[in-house]
Order: C-alpha cells, then sequence, then structure tokens
C-alpha cells in the first residue's frame, strides 16, 4: 500500500533574499516520515498573490497534502490567507472563532487587538482553524491544503495539531553506515546493492572527516526485517571499510 504523498509551500520574500533561513522544512520533513506521508516536493516563493495561487493549485491537484508556511500575519505583505481564498474561489473574511480565540488571548494583556492584529482572524470562509498554543492567531485548513505560519515555534505546533487530525500511511524506517572511503571508490558494489534490494531507497552521501574522505549510506523502507537484512550484507559488502562514529 502507498503512503500519502505530501508537499509543502514555504512563502516569503525574506527566505528568497537570505534574511531569513528556513528550518520549516525540515521539521515537517521528520514529522510527516513518523506517520507515513511521504514528502514529495517543496517550493519557495515570493511574497507574490499571482505566485501564490498558481503554485497551491498545482500542489493541491498533484498531492495529498499540502502544507504552506509564511505569510499570515497582520502586515500588508502577509497576503497568504487572500491568495488561497483565490485558488479556491472563496470569500476571505474575519473568521468569528477566530477573533474570538484573538479577543480571548489579549483580554488580559496590554496589547490592543487593532485594526492590523485583527487581519491574522481572516480566513476563507469555510476553513478549518489550526490550533497555536503558542502565539493563539490560528492558521487554517481548505481542502488539503493546511496554511501554517512561517515562525519556526509557532509552525512546529500547528504541523502537531494537524498531523492528529489526517491519515498517514506506514512509517519509513532507516539504517546508516559510515564508510571511510569516496564514494567513488563503492559506486560499483552500491550500484549492484542497490539493484537486488529495489523494494529499499538506498542513498549515498559523502562527508569529510579529519582531512578524509567517507561516504554515509543510508538505505530505507516500511519492513524492519527487510531492513535489517539488507543493513547485514551492508556490514559484509563494506567490512574493513566501517567508520566508527
Amino acid at each position: 500500500m502507498q503512503n500519502p504523498s505530501a508537499s509543502m509551500l514555504v512563502i516569503g520574500d525574506e527566505i528568497l533574499s537570505g534574511r531569513t533561513r528556513d528550518s520549516n522544512m525540515h521539521y515537517l520533513a521528520i514529522e510527516l516520515t513518523k506517520v507515513g506521508i511521504d514528502l514529495k516536493e517543496v517550493r519557495v516563493v515570493s511574497d507574490s498573490e499571482v505566485e501564490i495561487v498558481q503554485t497551491v493549485t498545482q500542489l493541491s491537484e498533484k498531492y495529498d497534502y499540502v502544507f504552506t508556511s509564511g505569510g499570515i500575519g497582520p502586515t500588508h505583505d502577509d497576503i497568504t490567507a487572500d491568495a488561497i481564498g483565490l485558488a479556491f474561489n472563496l470569500e476571505v473574511k474575519v473568521c468569528a472563532e477566530a477573533k474570538q480565540i484573538l479577543e480571548n488571548h489579549y483580554l488580559n494583556s496590554e496589547v490592543e487587538l487593532n485594526e492590523a492584529r485583527l487581519r491574522m482572524a481572516r480566513t476563507p470562509v469555510g476553513a478549518k482553524l489550526i490550533k497555536n498554543s503558542v502565539s493563539a492567531a490560528p492558521g487554517f485548513n481548505v481542502q488539503n491544503v493546511f496554511v501554517m505560519a512561517g515562525v519556526p515555534s509557532v509552525f512546529q505546533v500547528m504541523v502537531q495539531s494537524v498531523i492528529k487530525t489526517i491519515n498517514g500511511g506506514q512509517p519509513v524506517l532507516s539504517r546508516s553506515l559510515n564508510i571511510s572511503s569516496g564514494e567513488g571508490n563503492i559506486a560499483e558494489k552500491l550500484k549492484i546493492f542497490a539493484q537486488d534490494n529495489k523494494l529499499l531507497a538506498v542513498g549515498s552521501y559523502p562527508f569529510q572527516k579529519n582531512g578524509k574522505y567517507g561516504t554515509n549510506i543510508v538505505i530505507r523502507g516500511k519492513n524492519n526485517k527487510s531492513l535489517d537484512k539488507a543493513f547485514n550484507k551492508l556490514l559484509e559488502l563494506f567490512s574493513g571499510m566501517i567508520d566508527e562514529p
């Protein structure tokens, strides 16, 4: 049985300009792997309504789930809610439930729920809210698209909230082995190994340690017995070349 597929859309000029380093993709990939959802594609777009609409539409049609980060804050360039509304032909309005959440959050604080902050309660009509236990302002879900904040701490709690509500598959397991030899030296053996283990994903990743080149071999699959059997074969193939951590 094939696992559900997913994609991620990272939104923001600050990512593309290098002002902000994105860590959300790494976090999402790890969490999806745990529940058996295969992250197949990640795209990054600027704060452009046209680009967001086009990309969300494409990804929504291609994958089971789409996760977005960025562009749902209180400022003028936070346009993700409007873009999602356009993508699904839905009017965007202040959601009464989201407004109540913000009112409760700011009630006992010295911060005013002004017009700018109220923008964070705007969602496409009919969208389901995504809980935000860090800063209250919710994300939202339209069809198979989950729209979340770009701030890592907020994004992470939203991901945890979403994962509880969607169907996953069989978690992907992995084994890894460090070889004290460059990729070029082991490529032929690894090619034959991959051909003999077509149900597993086999990857090689070069590294440098103490001035010498090495290779990290990673095998991935959904069955522990198959992984163990393949890993033991790796140990045999590269006996004498294993790099201890």
